[in-house]
């Protein structure tokens, strides 16, 4: 029996040593606990950058609604202006009693419309709908006239237009003071 012992003994120690020989630098113990810690702390890392980013709203830089679109004397009588359609979105009549904006946004689905000098008419070349010199719809699927928007004379004699306030012919706003220039 007593030699039995130091065998048993050495065969622990050869086995001992073959797993000192086999353990790398960290058990599969430690390196799964150090993973998840690692897993915990970038999550958390993630959540503080997004609650950082939360402190800085997000602002939407816009042109302004209002622009100056010259004098008066620019527009001719019984002409439409497409010279603001490609930058500002608007036509601008003169009729023999003044000045109005019309709104190049078909009251369809928002295509622009395309003014026809030859039949006097805006058309859109989306789904058809026509309206009159004035705006008035009268062909296709658009459900109302265009809208006009809101005109005034500058203390420098310049048209200001602003495109933030509409004036909309089904609600007789055609008519209030800011829809059309009187010059």
């Amino acid at each position: 029996m007593a030699d039995e012992k130091p065998k048993e003994k050495t065969a622990s120690k050869e086995a001992k040593g073959k797993d000192e020989a086999l353990e790398t630098i960290w058990s599969r113990r430690e390196f799964f606990s150090l993973a998840g810690w690692a897993g915990f702390l970038a999550s958390l890392g993630l959540s503080a950058l997004y609650f950082a980013r939360l402190l800085f709203p997000r602002v939407l830089f816009e042109p302004s609604p209002i622009f100056k679109a010259g004098i008066p004397s620019d527009y001719t009588v019984g002409e439409v202006s497409t010279k603001w359609v490609t930058d500002q979105r608007v036509w601008i009549v003169r009729d023999e009693e003044g000045i109005y904006v019309i709104f190049a946004l078909c009251t369809h689905l928002g295509c622009t419309p395309r003014w026809l000098r030859s039949e006097s008419k805006y058309k859109c070349p989306c789904h058809g709908s026509g309206f009159t010199k004035q705006g008035i719809n009268f062909e296709g699927p658009a459900p109302r006239p265009l809208e006009r928007l809101k005109i005034a004379l500058a203390p420098d004699g310049q048209i200001i237009i602003d495109k933030s306030k509409k004036f909309l012919f089904e609600k007789g706003q055609w008519g209030k003071p800011g829809a059309k220039l009187f010059v």
